[in-house]
């Protein structure tokens, strides 16, 4: 389970160090993709088999499956922590996260995001802004 929030440089190599309470949880490797709202997302390979199949059952005669399936997948790759509990993120998903030399990763319990600290700034002072509103969306879903 990934849960928190923690701030984490990124090498001149593109090289991010995972937290070390999640690293077990990622030591047989993990996909790396693009995410919705301009993160990067990090599956664990069960969780990435999980979400795979249930993209490859998505209808490909339907638009906004196909575009949601190349999102996905076209900027998949798969990582492995190195010795130091690092992976190395290609340019095109720093490029497209937005991503410099900083970075937040968080924890969403079956997987984790990684922001450019100044957008994840501004997404999380929106949530707590609108926390009220989400949460009486959410009831609707039984949450």
């Amino acid at each position: 389970m990934f849960l928190g929030e923690y701030s984490h440089t990124i090498d001149s190599k593109g090289r991010l160090t995972i937290p070390a309470k999640f690293r077990a949880e990622l030591a047989l490797g993990m996909v790396v993709t693009r995410g919705l709202d301009r993160c990067l997302l990090v599956y664990p390979l069960p969780e990435w088999d999980k979400l795979a199949q249930k993209i490859n059952g998505l209808p490909i005669t339907q638009r906004d499956a196909r575009t949601f399936t190349r999102l996905i997948y076209s900027g998949a790759i798969h990582c492995e922590l190195d010795r130091q509990g690092r992976i190395l993120l290609p340019q095109y998903l720093r490029e497209y996260a937005g991503i410099d030399n900083e970075s937040v990763v968080i924890g969403l319990y079956a997987r984790l995001e990684i922001w450019d600290p100044i957008r994840w700034e501004e997404v999380r002072k929106k949530v707590e802004e609108e926390g009220d509103i989400i949460a009486e969306q959410l009831a609707d879903l039984g949450i």
